[in-house]
């Protein structure tokens, strides 16, 4: 049986062994469920305990003896659903707290450099901004290459929608060898403006800028985007995108 399912949803892998054992033991003390499960008997008493917490696993006593018996599997449904609930709640907490967060970030961190790694590192870096921009306010992508994998042109789209709900602006500056069709589909963007670089200058990265941050991303062969927070940096960067741009069309 492929478990991955249940220890996604929350349970160690001690547990699953502990819950399946007593599916198939019905009521059973703890020497015939540490047989069946394999787990070791220094830490069943524990395992059950936190099933029991769950809601997944119930007992009784008898004899003095503790009986355990697994809860209908219908109950990881209802486990996965209470911890969906505890989850959002626990959210909406994280949220209210991000602008004390924030403001701790930014007293002790000035000046400061970041890696990130793969496409998720990219989405990341790039998702930042968010927390930074304010409605009406803009970032700009210089050197956005012309071709790019299909799972990061789709993110793009999405995010484009994500953009246009936080009420922020955008230019890019596509790099001279893009299909005019890619730069006409991102201008039907709402608060988007899209234009192609004048020819000659080609660059491996794609770099974006917006208040005092800078991130560089270079996609190949491997996805790395490092961010700089540094108004001087930005400010330079700003400087060249404002130049290509007055050259592009």
């Amino acid at each position: 049986m492929d478990t991955a399912a249940l220890k996604e949803a929350g349970l160690t892998e001690g547990e699953t062994k502990v819950y399946l054992a007593l599916l198939e033991l019905g009521s059973s003390t703890t020497g015939p469920i540490v047989e069946k499960s394999g787990v070791a008997r220094s830490i069943i008493y524990q395992l059950l305990e936190k099933l029991v917490q769950k809601g997944l696993v119930s007992h009784i006593t008898k004899a003095k003896t503790k009986h355990y018996e697994a809860a209908p599997p219908q109950k990881l449904l209802e486990y996965i659903n209470e911890r969906e609930m505890k989850l959002k709640e626990n959210k909406k907490k994280v949220e209210a707290l991000l602008p004390e967060l924030l403001l701790k970030q930014q007293l002790t961190a000035h000046n400061e450099a970041t890696i990130y790694v793969g496409m998720n590192g990219m989405v990341t870096a790039h998702e930042r901004l968010y927390l930074k921009l304010k409605e009406g306010e803009e970032f700009y992508y210089l050197g956005v290459p012309a071709f790019q994998p299909e799972p990061h042109h789709l993110y793009w789209q999405r995010d484009h929608e994500r953009r246009v709900e936080a009420g922020i602006t955008c230019q890019l500056l596509f790099n001279a060898d893009t299909n005019p069709s890619t730069v006409k589909q991102r201008n039907t963007y709402k608060d988007c403006e899209a234009r192609l670089m004048p020819k000659g200058p080609v660059t491996p990265a794609m770099i974006m800028v917006y208040k005092d941050t800078t991130v560089i991303t270079v996609q190949h062969p491997q996805v790395i985007s490092v961010e700089i927070v540094n108004q001087e940096v930005a400010d330079s960067f700003k400087s060249y995108f404002d130049h290509f741009w007055e050259k592009s069309n």
